[in-house]
C-alpha cells in the first residue's frame, strides 16, 4: 500500500503501476493540512454516491451540458459511447487500484474518435473563467478547435490549442460529490475537483483514453487540467443543466448546479 503526498501528481504512473504490480495506492498530490477535514467524512456514503453515478454514466451514450454566463447560454455535448466510468470513492479494499485521497467523484473519458469510420460526436461550446475573463472554446470531434471569445486569456488559450493539439483534447467528464458534505475549495485541484462537475483538457490514457505523453510535443508539455464548475471557483459560469442520454431516454441529473433525483 503506497501513500503518495507528493508535490507533483503521481496519479497517472501509480494507476498504471497498481494494475501491473498488484498493489494499492492513494495519490495525494499537493496535500495540505486544510484537506484533513475532507478525510473525516463518511466515505461509505461517498462511495455509495459515486457508484450510483458510475451506473448512470456506464449506460450513457452522451451527456448534454448547458452553461449559463450572465444572460448567455452555451451547450456542450460529450460523446460517452464506447466508454465506461470510474468510481473514485476513497475506498481501496483490493489490490490493483490506485486513486486520489481526498476522493469523491465518478469520471469518464469522452470517446475520442479512435475507431475507424466512427468520429467522436463531442461538440459545442465550453466556457471557462480565467480571472475576470470567460474564455469560450468551440469544441468539435472532442477537441477545442477555436476560441471564440476576445481578451488576453482568450488569445493565450487560442495560441495554446494550436501550439499543443494534445492539450486541446477533452480528456474527462468528472462528477464530484463532496460539495454536499460541506467541504469548501482550498485552491488545490486534488480536493477542488471532487466538489462538483469538472471537465479536463489534455492527457487521458491513465483514465482509459487514447491521448498520452507521446502525443505532446515534449514531456514538459504533458498536462491534464481540470476546469471545476462550482461558484467559488468559477462564479461567472453556472451549470444550468446536465442531462444524461442513454438507450432508455434522457435524464437530468444536475439542475442549477445541484444533483437531482440521483441519490
Amino acid at each position: 500500500l503506497i501513500l503518495a503526498p507528493t508535490e507533483l501528481s503521481a496519479t497517472a504512473p501509480l494507476k498504471v503501476a497498481a494494475r501491473s504490480h498488484g498493489m494499492r495506492a492513494a495519490t495525494m498530490a499537493g496535500f495540505k493540512p486544510s484537506m484533513i477535514r475532507s478525510l473525516k467524512i463518511d466515505y461509505v456514503e461517498v462511495n455509495r454516491r459515486v457508484d450510483l453515478l458510475k451506473e448512470i454514466v456506464d449506460q450513457a451514450t452522451a451527456a448534454s451540458i448547458t452553461f449559463r454566463v450572465g444572460v448567455e447560454t452555451f451547450e456542450l455535448t460529450l460523446d460517452l459511447r464506447h466508454r465506461t466510468g470510474h468510481a473514485s470513492g476513497g475506498l481501496f479494499p483490493n489490490n490493483g487500484i490506485a486513486g486520489n485521497l481526498p476522493s469523491g467523484e465518478t469520471y469518464i473519458v469522452p470517446y475520442e474518435g479512435e475507431r475507424t469510420g466512427d468520429p467522436s460526436l463531442t461538440m459545442g461550446e465550453m466556457p471557462v473563467q480565467f480571472g475576470d475573463e470567460v474564455v469560450v472554446y468551440r469544441i468539435a470531434q472532442n477537441r477545442a478547435v477555436e476560441v471564440t471569445s476576445i481578451g488576453e486569456h482568450s488569445e493565450a488559450e487560442r495560441e495554446r490549442i494550436f501550439a499543443e493539439p494534445a492539450y486541446a483534447n477533452i480528456a474527462e467528464l468528472g462528477l464530484g460529490v463532496l460539495d454536499d458534505f460541506g467541504i469548501d475549495p482550498i485552491g488545490e485541484v486534488l480536493l477542488d475537483e471532487k466538489l462538483g462537475l469538472h471537465i479536463a483538457f489534455g492527457r487521458s490514457d491513465h483514465f482509459g483514453g487514447q491521448v498520452g505523453p507521446d502525443d505532446f510535443s515534449k514531456l514538459e508539455s504533458v498536462v491534464h487540467i481540470d476546469r471545476v464548475y462550482i461558484e467559488a471557483i468559477q462564479p461567472k459560469v453556472q451549470i444550468a443543466s446536465v442531462k444524461i442520454i442513454d438507450p432508455d431516454g434522457t435524464r437530468e441529473i444536475i439542475n442549477n448546479g445541484v444533483y437531482r433525483n440521483v441519490w
